[in-house]
């Protein structure tokens, strides 16, 4: 961008910059004359992409700012406003820095568009947003939230009527929307907006009907009537937004919870933690402590909205981290066998899981009757299927849905990942396994012994800078093209190219199509039943190669990590050998 442009859009952003502070930032660099700095803060505006957007708080159209939150909100009334005339909209907003300030400043656009908008007077977890826009019969939502990324980002996604992120056709419609918008923005004074009933602040009447909502999401009451004193739990909200939601339940319930007292107070900066991502071991550390001290049967967190959640359970006296895709299943074959003990398994039940989370979902749905539906990377897909299966009458019926990034879904009063919802029934999971004298770990093992002991790991490789862009798209082309007929030491049996939607043999000839939406992902399934999936990021130069690997029914656990081990270290040296 030249010099001449530059300073035009740097002017222009002033211009329409309300907040002293964010105008301040930009000000005192053009004083320094820092134009690298100012270069990367105007070289393009933030982008709105398919869920949203995200960035690093600060002044300049490449950052998230309540400027930027206008021009986007913006465009989703004008995108609202072609759809019905007249709308309403639900905001919540986490515990990051200015997320409050943001989200007012997209309410005030929203009202001042004619869209009639219920804002949370403090803030509240994603699932609840998801839930109080059905509650509400809301067209649109949105949530101000970075998930758990660092301290220095914000970001914004947008709801559909259904509660569930936007998807086809909305999300490309809206992308138009806010791309048109340049300074035209309606944004009218809150105290105008409030004293005319545009802007609603709504609290405890959701909360209510939520935590209400998860209470009756449990299978078996019976065992929190005669059981929840026995259990010890260790909860951390990393600074977030689930210890409201989360502790009273729980103590409904009948649970103690010991919560991280250094983590419960909300706090943008995650002061405890280098991340806020209850995936890794780091942000578990003081509830591992914790737990160790009161020697509790479970340790879980949740991420900063509350969506995403971590769990730790007791094995011999230590603590193990689950992954992703372990707890899945542990949730999946509770809900599953309870049910159809119980006899309200529906006839033809269907667990969703997206196409990079383990198979052993499937072979799990399998052995209680029911089917496994495989969608697109993204919870919203999974949502998005739901709303498929009522609005077309189908006789499938949604039963959980997971993904392996820590998402669960364990009913269909929200649309989104739910970290609460899956919380409380983690609790009951737990103590059912008690009253049958197993840990959930020695379950976990059990599931292993019947159908295989799976291990997945992700992969991820960077590239530099735009010649960066050009390499991932030529590598993404060179396996496409010419793809390996072995990897590790097994051989290709068949490819699925999602791009293409066409399914190949380890041979190269098509033998059939896929159904599910184009997307620039390859898998490579082997003959050893292991798979290694390559998807490229659409916004950076980088490459996820997702690996996973199984064994055989009943083998011991010390006997499948080797074989597992071998099995990952060879797929990785394939993945490796690539970038040589």
């Amino acid at each position: 961008m030249g010099s001449d442009d530059l300073k035009k859009r740097i002017q222009l952003y002033l211009k329409g910059e309300e907040y002293p502070s964010f105008r301040k930032e930009v000000e005192e660099l053009l004083e320094k004359e820092d134009w690298k700095e100012l270069q990367d803060r105007f070289y393009r505006d933030l982008e709105f992409g398919t869920g949203g957007m995200r960035g690093i708080i600060g002044g300049g159209t490449n950052r998230m700012n309540p400027f930027t939150v206008r021009r986007a909100t913006q465009g989703l009334a004008n995108y609202l406003r072609k759809q019905k005339p007249t709308g309403v909209a639900v905001i919540a907003y986490d515990s990051r820095h200015f997320s409050d300030v943001f989200a007012k400043e997209a309410a005030r656009v929203l009202a001042s568009n004619g869209i009639r908008t219920y804002l949370f007077t403090t803030l509240r977890p994603t699932p609840m947003l998801s839930f109080a826009v059905r509650l509400l019969r809301a067209d649109t939502g949105i949530v101000v939230t970075a998930s758990h990324n660092p301290p220095e980002y914000n970001g914004y996604k947008v709801y559909w009527a259904d509660g569930a992120q936007i998807v086809p056709p909305h999300d490309k419609g809206i992308i138009q929307e806010v791309s048109k918008v340049s300074h035209s923005i309606l944004c009218r004074p809150m105290e105008e907006l409030e004293a005319n009933g545009s802007i609603c602040f709504i609290d405890r009447e959701v909360d209510e009907a939520y935590f209400r909502m998860v209470e009756t999401t449990i299978l078996r009451p019976e065992l929190f009537l005669s059981h929840a004193s026995s259990i010890q739990v260790v909860y951390t909200p990393l600074h977030g937004t689930g210890a409201l939601p989360v502790e009273t339940v729980l103590k409904r319930l009948g649970v103690t919870v010991q919560t991280v007292p250094a983590q419960r107070r909300p706090d943008g900066d995650f002061p405890t933690v280098r991340y806020p991502n209850p995936e890794e071991a780091e942000a578990l550390h003081l509830a591992l402590e914790l737990g160790s001290q009161f020697q509790a049967d479970l340790v879980m967190g949740t991420d900063p909205d509350a969506d995403r959640l971590g769990v730790a359970v007791q094995d011999k006296g230590r603590f193990v981290l689950l992954t992703g895709n372990q707890l899945g299943c542990l949730l999946e074959d509770y809900i599953l066998s309870t049910r159809k003990e119980l006899g309200t398994l529906p006839r033809k039940a269907v667990i969703i899981k997206t196409i990079v989370t383990t198979e052993l979902q499937r072979k799990i749905a399998e052995h209680y009757g029911a089917s496994c539906v495989d969608v697109l990377t993204g919870f919203k897909y999974i949502g998005e299927m739901i709303r498929r299966f009522e609005e077309e009458k189908s006789e499938n019926e949604y039963v959980f849905g997971g993904e392996e990034s820590y998402g669960y879904l364990v009913n269909t009063d929200v649309r989104d990942k739910d970290a609460v919802s899956a919380a409380v029934m983690t609790v009951e999971m737990c103590l059912y396994y008690r009253s049958k004298g197993k840990t959930l770990y020695q379950r976990l093992q059990e599931l292993f012994f019947q159908f295989g002991h799976y291990r997945e790991t992700l992969i991820s490789k960077e590239f530099k800078g735009e010649e960066g862009m050009h390499q991932m798209e030529a590598l993404m082309n060179r396996l496409r093209t010419s793809p390996p007929d072995r990897i590790g030491f097994s051989k290709v049996v068949r490819v699925k190219d999602y791009l293409s939607g066409i399914e190949k043999n380890g041979e190269g000839k098509e033998t059939g199509a896929i159904t599910l939406p184009r997307s620039n992902v390859l898998q490579f399934f082997l003959e050893d039943e292991s798979i290694l999936s390559a998807r490229p990021s659409g916004t950076e130069p980088k490459i996820k190669f997702y690996i996973s690997c199984c064994t055989s029914p009943g083998r011991n656990e010390n006997e499948a990590a080797q074989e597992l081990d071998t099995k990952i270290t060879s797929i990785k040296e394939f993945v490796d050998q690539l970038f040589e």
